[in-house]
């Protein structure tokens, strides 16, 4: 199974700054990700804070 580049806090730090408004294309540009693998974090991850994320690998 491939690894990923981004750990989960620099996920929720990417989904974090969505929410605090900055557009979606701008934070892709940014973090070098495309807009299908935002939103499919913010479909795993959305919601969620750090001490749910931890439970949610188990």
């Amino acid at each position: 199974m491939r690894k990923t580049r981004f750990t989960e806090p620099q996920i929720m730090a990417v989904l974090r700054q969505a929410e605090g408004g900055v557009a979606v294309p701008e934070l892709c540009r940014e973090h070098g990700i495309s807009s299908a693998s935002f939103y499919k974090w913010r479909a795993k991850y959305g919601g969620m804070d750090a001490s749910m994320m931890s439970q949610s690998e188990r």
